[in-house]
C-alpha cells in the first residue's frame, strides 16, 4: 500500500494538470502528480528517453529492466516487462535482466548488461565496460544509455520510497509511447 495517498486530479493546476491529462492512468503518474511542475518536467524527460533517443529500443529496455531488478523495484520491472513484451522483445533478454545470465545474449547485449551493472553498483563505469560500448555505440548513444540508467535509478528509488502499488488488472499499451524498431 502506498505510503501517501495518490494525488486527487481535481486539485492539480498548470503544468501538473496538463501532464496528468496526457499521462496513461497508472499509479506512478498518480503519485508523481503531487510534485507540481516537476511532474510535467519528469514526463517530458522520461518521454524523451523513451521516444527521442537513437539508442536501440531493446538495449534501452534491457538496461531499464536490469536497473529495476538490481534496485528491487517491482513496479518498474512490471511496467517495463510489459512494455518489452508489447515491443515483442525476446524473452531471453527479459530473463537475462532478471537473472544476470548473459549466455544467450549477443555481445552488445551482454556489454549493455555489464555496463548497467557497473554504473549502478560503482557510479563510474570502468574502462572495461565503457570502452567497448563507446566503440560500438559511439558517444551519443553511450550517453543516452548512461542517462537512461540514471533516470531509471531515480524512478526505482522513487517507486520504492513511496511504495507505489502495482497496477491492478491490465497495464495500458505503453509501448505505443516508446520508439520501437
Amino acid at each position: 500500500m502506498a505510503r501517501i495517498d495518490y494525488a486527487d486530479p481535481s486539485t492539480l493546476e498548470g503544468l501538473s494538470a496538463k501532464a496528468f491529462e496526457n499521462a496513461p492512468p497508472i499509479n506512478i503518474f498518480r503519485m508523481l502528480a503531487h510534485t507540481g511542475p516537476l511532474f510535467g518536467r519528469f514526463m517530458q524527460f522520461g518521454g524523451g528517453i523513451l521516444s527521442e533517443t537513437e539508442l536501440d529500443p531493446e538495449l534501452r529496455e534491457l538496461a531499464i529492466l536490469r536497473v529495476g531488478h538490481l534496485s528491487g523495484a517491482a513496479y518498474e520491472v512490471q511496467q517495463h516487462e510489459t512494455i518489452s513484451r508489447q515491443m515483442k522483445m525476446r524473452e531471453e533478454l527479459i530473463s537475462a535482466a532478471r537473472t544476470g545470465d548473459t549466455n544467450d545474449l549477443t555481445q552488445i547485449e551482454a556489454q549493455v548488461m555489464a555496463y548497467t551493472d557497473d554504473v549502478l553498483k560503482n557510479v563510474k563505469a570502468s574502462d572495461a565496460t565503457f570502452n567497448p560500448l563507446l566503440d560500438k555505440l559511439g558517444a551519443r548513444q553511450l550517453q543516452e544509455l548512461t542517462i537512461t540508467i540514471g533516470f531509471y535509478m531515480l524512478v526505482s528509488r522513487y517507486l520504492e520510497t513511496f511504495e507505489v502499488d502495482l497496477e491492478d488488472g491490465e497495464v495500458p499499451d505503453l509501448a505505443r509511447v516508446t520508439r520501437t524498431k
